[in-house]
C-alpha cells in the first residue's frame, strides 16, 4: 500500500539556479531530467518541493 507517498519528477534543470535550489534537488534524490523519486508525504518534503516547485512535477498516490 502506498498511502502517504508522493512521486516527484524533475522536469527542468537546476543548472543556473540558486545554490540552495540545487542542493534541494540533490537532497530529494533527483539526479537528471525526467528522473522520478518517491517520498513519504511529510511537511518537510512538501517544504522542499515548495522551494523548487518551478522545476518539478508532483503526483499524489
Amino acid at each position: 500500500m502506498n498511502a502517504g507517498k508522493i512521486k516527484i519528477t524533475l522536469l527542468r534543470s537546476p543548472q543556473g539556479r540558486k545554490p540552495s535550489q540545487r542542493l534541494t534537488v540533490n537532497a530529494l534524490g533527483l539526479r537528471r531530467i525526467n528522473h522520478t523519486v518517491e517520498h513519504t508525504d511529510t511537511p518537510q518534503i512538501r517544504g522542499m518541493i515548495a522551494r523548487i516547485r518551478h522545476l518539478v512535477a508532483v503526483e499524489d498516490n
